[in-house]
């Protein structure tokens, strides 16, 4: 058989390509496979996490800022440690970007804080001099949409086998149970928040954008 492949170039190097084709595979996708998984930390987003991140895609935020942070050290300087597969493994859709015409956002939550989030918010060019970032005052009249983020969320859960309700991850359960969860993780946001038009509205039971955003935002760690 050997001897008849050495008097056939084609059909040599087609084996000799199947061979390579085949032990790289071998060798490379376990070890792609295990780097997709969910690095140790990550969670999936809390409904009220989720509920922001509509609004984070629904104004378009993902147009400037991109989520992916490569491994250069002109971007870990900045944003500080670079990106892993695995940290997206409940991203639906992933929000990586390509254009950054703000800087990335993948780490915001460990520099940023809530207070800080509602002023850039309302008032960009305040908090950054020159910035063409345009202000977002809808944000603190309009309210989050918590009844499809928990739908999202269930479905992240059912189809992605998101790990919801186990130990040390966000607990869904009942549609009730998580409008009540939704409310706890809000309080804690609209405590450090200074607009009284959100924390007025939240005495009534509502929660605007901003404070879906802001929860958001400080999850990207």
């Amino acid at each position: 058989m050997f001897h008849w492949l050495e008097r056939n170039p084609f059909f040599f190097a087609v084996g000799v390509f199947l061979v390579i084709a085949y032990a790289g595979v071998v060798t490379i996708l376990p070890d792609f496979m295990e780097s997709a998984r969910p690095v140790t930390g990550t969670k999936p987003y809390t409904v009220l996490e989720l509920a922001g991140r509509q609004v984070y895609i629904k104004d378009s935020c993902n147009a400037c800022h991109s989520q992916l942070i490569r491994p250069f050290k002109s971007e870990t300087d900045r944003y500080g440690m670079y990106s892993l597969s695995g940290e997206y493994a409940y991203d639906r859709p992933f929000l990586w970007g390509s254009k950054r015409t703000g800087p990335d956002l993948m780490r915001v939550g460990n520099y940023r804080t809530s207070d800080w989030h509602e002023y850039h918010m309302a008032r960009p060019t305040d908090v950054v001099p020159g910035s063409i970032m345009p202000a977002y005052k809808h944000m603190f009249k309009n309210v989050a949409d918590v009844d499809t983020a928990y739908a999202e969320a269930l479905t992240v859960k059912k189809v992605f086998n998101a790990p919801y309700d186990q130990p040390d991850m966000p607990k869904l359960g009942t549609h009730e149970e998580a409008k009540k969860a939704v409310m706890e993780e809000a309080a804690l946001i609209v405590a450090d928040m200074k607009s009284q038009e959100v924390k007025e509205a939240f005495k009534r039971g509502e929660i605007k954008e901003i404070v879906a955003l802001i929860a958001y935002l400080n999850s990207l760690k």
